[in-house]
């Protein structure tokens, strides 16, 4: 890397101009290996730029040109980096830390029908002022993960109303039944019971198949369906009592008590109703597994920069070899459980989602019959200001030169 920077950094009194102000001379020197690097560079169909220490690009390959990553500098002749990777570099001057994003940058005038142009970026500090960003495009899955989304919730929007019509039917049919069961006393024959044993099941299997087309539906707006809500401060104490209120029902069912710890007057920012759906799902989760006449309990601590939730059971625990997978769509450590207690595999991914969106993180502590504590971590700062591009979704940090 010496070699590139030493040949790459423009002099004094020469302007900044991308890649041309990069030696491209055939190879030439004892071994010819200046041009050779630079060949090889030219090859790549991912794009590289190098911007030093005053965010001016000093080597660009062809394909970041193709992809639209330099723009017209402010004095004519001249070149600067998109604005993205510039923030991007920025980023990592500051921290010393390795930035992954995703993002989609829109292509051609406004107006025009052509997709964006989804690209993987990567940058990490090669010095004290220099910054290698390397650009992948990633257009194609992006396009396929917008279709896959549009399919789920084209079809989870289509079988809200045969699922909603199942359930009356099935309701319609237990009172049919009650109402012959009544007139009949003790003389009921087999088909009426059967007949009711049916309908009970019919009605029991449609309210879980509208939990489950509910919960794709949210799943699709979390994973990017739909812009993200502007990040506000969220009082936790409105959650907590939301959260309660919403699962009273089910734990008093099963005699399960729902405690909560913590100070007064704490606050995230984000969604008050993405953050109340997280903190319900872990806590309707831990009434599920938790056995008959024991305790959930809520704890609340605050940071400087974040929040965090800790929800703790009683229950059956997860095993060892599970514990990586619980956040995975559809994944159930206990199958038959799951069946019993109407389960979608769904609910753990959505707190998984939710937690990603704002910036945080969900965890999970077990042991097989001494139960779980999941833990939500929330920012307790308003966010940074944003990239200035479309939606940015943050995908690693790591060391720089890692």
């Amino acid at each position: 890397m010496r070699g590139r920077q030493s040949s790459g950094e423009p002099t004094g009194d020469q302007p900044h101009k991308g890649g041309r102000a990069i030696d491209t001379e055939e190879p030439h020197g004892k071994h010819g290996m200046k041009g050779l690097g630079r060949k090889s560079l030219d090859s790549l169909r991912v794009g590289v730029v190098v911007l030093d220490a005053e965010d001016h690009p000093v080597l660009v390959n062809p394909a970041a040109r193709a992809m639209g990553l330099l723009r017209s500098g402010g004095a004519p002749g001249t070149i600067a980096a998109h604005p993205i990777l510039r923030t991007l570099a920025g980023q990592v001057r500051r921290t010393g830390v390795r930035r992954e994003v995703e993002l989609d940058l829109p292509r051609g005038r406004a107006g025009a029908a052509a997709a964006p142009l989804g690209l993987h970026l990567r940058a990490v500090a090669l010095n004290a002022t220099h910054v290698a960003i390397e650009a992948a495009d990633v257009t194609e899955s992006h396009r396929l993960a917008r279709v896959r989304r549009d399919f789920v919730a084209n079809v989870s929007h289509e079988l809200k109303t045969p699922i909603g019509a199942l359930q009356l039917l099935a309701e319609a049919l237990l009172d049919a039944t009650e109402l012959q069961a009544a007139d009949a006393g003790d003389d009921q024959s087999e088909d009426l019971l059967a007949a009711r044993r049916f309908a009970e099941r019919i009605h029991h299997e449609s309210a879980r198949m509208g939990r489950l087309v509910s919960e794709l539906l949210e799943l699709t707006r979390l994973q990017g369906a739909e812009p993200l809500p502007t990040p506000e401060p969220v009082p936790v104490d409105w959650v907590i009592a939301e959260v309660i209120d919403r699962t009273r029902t089910t734990a008093s069912a099963k005699g399960i008590e729902v405690v909560y710890s913590g100070p007064k007057g704490a606050v995230v920012y984000g969604s008050d109703s993405q953050v109340a759906t997280a903190v319900t799902n872990l806590v309707e989760n831990a009434i599920a597994y938790s056995g008959d006449d024991t305790k959930v309990e809520l704890t609340l601590r605050q940071g400087d920069d974040w929040l965090e939730i800790d929800v703790a059971d009683q229950g059956i625990g997860i095993a060892p070899h599970d514990v990586d997978r619980i956040f995975e769509r559809f994944y159930r450590a206990d199958q038959a459980r799951s069946r019993s207690t109407g389960g979608t595999g769904l609910g753990l991914a959505i707190v998984k989602h939710i937690a990603t969106n704002h910036g945080g993180r969900v965890d999970v502590t077990s042991a097989l019959g001494d139960g779980s504590t999941f833990t939500l971590r929330l920012p307790a700062r308003p966010p940074e200001a944003p990239l200035p591009s479309p939606t940015a979704i943050e995908i690693e940090s790591g060391a720089a030169g890692h």
